[in-house]
């Protein structure tokens, strides 16, 4: 069930990450360059107040993770970052193949 759950999860993450790059895309060719929407910016649509101030939310408790780690993933385009994240669910989540040559008793 947990499984079924987390499938869906990755499915709908997919989902979303090709609808930004459709929508990337869409821009790219009615401006006539490329752009590409960052994680920041998409999630500053979503929730408005998330991002307030959140270098003082994690510099707090893990110090070691904003700069190298937060600054760059929220610089990275939303289609990337979504569609990984839904790929790498999808793939710790799938059935295990039977191995050939190896007794199932």
């Amino acid at each position: 069930m947990l499984r079924f759950i987390f499938r869906i999860l990755g499915l709908f993450l997919l989902a979303g990450a090709f609808a930004a790059l459709v929508i990337d895309g869409t821009r790219s060719i009615a401006g006539g360059g490329l752009l590409l929407t960052p994680l920041g910016k998409t999630i500053s649509w979503f929730a408005p107040d998330a991002l307030k101030n959140p270098q003082g939310l994690l510099e707090g408790r893990i110090p070691f993770l904003w700069d190298p780690v937060m600054v760059r993933l929220l610089l990275l385009p939303t289609w990337l970052v979504v569609g990984s994240l839904g790929t790498l669910i999808m793939a710790l989540t799938r059935k295990r193949r039977p191995r050939i040559g190896f007794s199932s008793r």
